[in-house]
């Protein structure tokens, strides 16, 4: 059976080439729209949902995966910067604190349909304003939820609790568990 990622992240196809061999690449094109009020577990499985069934109303004798990643501190969501000033004001907020990372997941089958969810909390270093101006300089942290990538050779991170991959944007343990209780893997 075929099988998408409903994705143009090259981080989360990086992270699904680990667990599957043979796999295209079809972005979910819609405009994201959800309730920010909603709880962050609640706003990425819907995400990922809509990403997934976008997809897979085109594709409906495939296995389609949609994916999608917030930063979440003090009861804020933190997507993808808006611009470099954007991105700016997000690492000096995370400067020095810690918070979570949710990524939504949606596995559409023609049979089933299984969402979930995977958090990790993440504690940042202190930032000064000199390594913030040139880790956006760098333009890596535009587009990624928070401003940042855990993989940066910048990186902003101190520690972290929970799953490396998570914190990427697809939780590679949590994906392999679900393809492998589906019987799509292995």
């Amino acid at each position: 059976m075929r099988l998408i990622l409903a994705s143009r992240s090259p981080r989360r196809k990086e992270i699904l080439a680990e667990l599957v061999k043979d796999f295209e690449i079809i972005p979910a094109c819609k405009e994201e729209k959800v309730d920010l009020r909603l709880p962050p577990d609640e706003i990425v499985k819907k995400l990922a949902a809509e990403k997934a069934e976008e997809v897979f109303f085109e594709n409906s004798d495939a296995v389609v995966i949609g994916s999608d990643t917030i930063v979440y501190f003090n009861g804020t969501v933190l997507g993808k910067p808006k611009n470099e000033a954007d991105a700016h004001r997000m690492l000096a907020v995370l400067s020095g604190q810690a918070h979570e990372v949710y990524t939504g997941v949606c596995i559409r089958t023609p049979q089933k349909n299984e969402t979930f969810y995977c958090s990790t909390r993440v504690y940042f270093k202190t930032l000064s304003e000199n390594f913030i101006h040139e880790y956006v300089a760098t333009g890596s942290p535009l587009d990624k939820a928070g401003s940042y990538g855990v993989q940066d050779a910048m990186n902003p991170v101190r520690r972290y609790e929970g799953s490396f991959t998570n914190v990427m944007g697809l939780p590679s343990e949590a994906l392999r568990e679900k393809l492998t209780e589906m019987g799509i893997i292995e």
